[in-house]
């Protein structure tokens, strides 16, 4: 239905989410006061949901289905969230690694460590 840069695009009043994930407006409201959800804002403060935002509701909703409470629901959105950060990290150090098993020895570079990777050792006394 969407291309996946279209997916964040507000299209859809409070109204119509609501009614595409199958909730009342007044629960999409408690969501975004608890922080689940952040519909962007037009220039008259009005709220406008992207498909994005409906996937994310219908998901709220699953889980909640299952008897999982807001703080739950919470946890386990933000524990996917960060699977997807690292599955997306994964993918790039592989395609790293097989350009680097591809790569004749004169041409491979080191592949850079972000700062936060870089562990400092402190170095031992030696014995006199």
């Amino acid at each position: 239905m969407f291309r996946d840069d279209d997916r964040d695009k507000p299209l859809f009043m409070i109204s119509v989410a609501a009614e595409l994930a199958g909730m009342h407006p007044q629960t999409l409201r408690m969501y975004e006061r608890r922080g689940l959800l952040q519909p962007q804002r037009t220039a008259k403060n009005t709220r406008r949901y992207s498909q994005r935002d409906v996937e994310r509701l219908r998901r709220i909703q699953e889980l909640t289905e299952l008897g999982l409470n807001l703080a739950g629901v919470e946890r386990v959105l933000l524990m996917e969230e960060q699977l997807r950060t690292m599955a997306r990290e994964l993918r790039e150090v592989q395609e790293q690694l097989r350009r680097f098993n591809q790569a004749p020895p004169w041409q491979v570079s080191l592949v850079p460590l972000r700062r936060a990777q870089i562990v400092h050792l402190p170095r031992r006394r030696r014995r006199a």
